[in-house]
């Protein structure tokens, strides 16, 4: 009996070891499985974190870029409004140039002419030669002589109204004195007493001379150059003889062309050059004008 128990003890012994044996690893798997478990859930845990951190790192760089790009919306809003207002500072600084030019040269100018002159025909008046009474020296003037004269000129447009940019249209206004002689022996009726009345010869000498008053559109080119070519299409003129015709006429119409140029010499004072010719509609009376001027000029802008 006791043999069986202590049989007996020894199974259940080696069985408990069996037992042990078997179980232990099983237990030990079972143990790093938990933990493992506990490792994949804390990586899954910090994984979700990092996730997190890096859905708000990216809203917080959307934030950012959505920042810059308005920042630099405002930024171009900003210079080109700098540039609008650049260009308009610049347009206001140009017109009040433009405008201060127009100050410091002015638009308008007197000036004063001289030079030499020539008709196209000699002149016959009643005290220098007479076909009705052919009496006397009958003597004529020569062709060429000296004129003097002043006129001004007015702006009317800096640009031909739109046309022609560069090309300033003036109105001008002018007179002038030519001299033919002074010294010419008249007919019958300018000898002293009149031969007509039975008088010596004792011709007197007559001034032939002629005074014209003109109005004529001036069209100045290279606006703002110190140099300035300028053209009269043409104007109209008014002659008055002296002497008068043998039919006592005095006054006779006509047109005017001229050309010359224009030189700023300094600040508002100018010197140039000009010719002009006078055509009138035949002779008055036995009487032709026509002729030309070439001289000088001096001007003083105001």
């Amino acid at each position: 009996m006791f043999n069986q128990i202590r049989r007996s003890s020894h199974i259940l012994t080696g069985l408990l070891i069996v037992s042990v044996v078997l179980y232990a690893p099983q237990a030990a798997a079972r143990d790093r499985a938990q933990a493992l478990e506990r490792k994949v859930q804390e990586l899954e845990s910090m994984l979700r974190a990092v996730q997190s951190e890096l859905q708000q790192v990216k809203a917080e760089s959307r934030a950012d870029a959505e920042r810059v790009i308005q920042a630099k919306d405002t930024a171009i809003h900003a210079r080109d409004t700098a540039i609008q207002a650049k260009d308009q500072a610049v347009a206001a600084t140009e017109s009040v140039g433009l405008v201060a030019d127009r100050v410091e040269r002015k638009n308008r100018m007197l000036f004063f002419r001289g030079g030499f002159t020539h008709a196209m025909e000699r002149r016959d008046g009643s005290s220098i030669r007479s076909d009705v009474a052919p009496v006397g020296a009958q003597d004529q003037a020569d062709k060429d002589g000296w004129y003097v004269g002043a006129g001004f000129d007015w702006s009317l447009t800096r640009d031909a109204w739109g046309m022609l940019p560069g090309a300033q249209v003036f109105a001008e206004l002018m007179f002038e004195y030519k001299n033919f002689s002074d010294r010419v022996l008249g007919n019958a009726l300018a000898n002293n007493p009149t031969i007509l009345a039975g008088g010596a010869f004792n011709p007197r000498t007559v001034t032939v001379s002629q005074f014209t008053l003109t109005a004529a559109p001036k069209i100045k080119f290279m606006e703002g150059s110190k140099i300035r070519p300028w053209l009269i299409p043409m104007g109209l003129a008014m002659h008055v003889v002296s002497p008068t015709t043998e039919s006592i006429t005095y006054l006779v119409p006509g047109v005017m062309f001229g050309a010359g140029i224009d030189y700023n010499i300094w600040k508002d004072f100018f010197v140039g050059i000009d010719g002009r010719y006078q055509l009138t509609a035949g002779k008055s009376d036995g009487v032709k004008v026509d002729g030309m001027t070439v001289g000088g000029y001096m001007g003083i802008g105001f």
